[in-house]
């Protein structure tokens, strides 16, 4: 397995969890946008969570992605983001330049989806949702998808 993280604090408790527990994880220290030292379609599997929301530049980091992953892997993720009701967006919209700042960078409006697909993965499964709290924080996409 290998996990990626840009932020050392954060990788150091991965690593403190990871020795404390029966699976053995090589950890990068870097941006999801760099390139990985990893062989195309060397990848089963990209478990993305909650991430995707705070990653300066999606496409790019979802562009990495793609050529790692097996040509029958899966990117299975769960994230929030933009809500499809407008109401709620307008909030979304209104609040993300300041969530950015106190959310350590933190979009609350973006299109999960749109990303995804836009990086050439098909969407297999997705299904959507709020989750309890404020709905311009909690409107959620989870599903896979794989290399298209």
């Amino acid at each position: 397995m290998v996990g990626v993280e840009p932020s050392l604090a954060l990788l150091e408790m991965a690593r403190r969890r990871d020795a404390a527990g029966h699976s053995k994880v090589d950890f990068l220290l870097q941006s999801a946008e760099e390139p990985r030292p990893l062989p195309d379609q060397s990848i089963d599997t990209i478990v993305m969570t909650w991430t995707l929301c705070s990653i300066p530049n999606a496409p790019k980091a979802l562009a990495q992605m793609k050529p790692v992953l097996k040509p029958d892997g899966r990117l299975l993720f769960i994230e929030h983001g933009r809500a499809p009701d407008p109401g709620i967006v307008a909030w979304q919209d209104r609040l993300t330049p300041v969530w950015k700042r106190i959310g350590g960078g933190c979009h609350l409006n973006r299109k999960i989806d749109d990303l995804i697909t836009a990086a050439g993965f098909e969407i297999g499964e997705l299904r959507t949702c709020y989750l309890p709290g404020p709905r311009p924080m909690t409107y959620t996409y989870q599903g896979f998808a794989q290399p298209g």
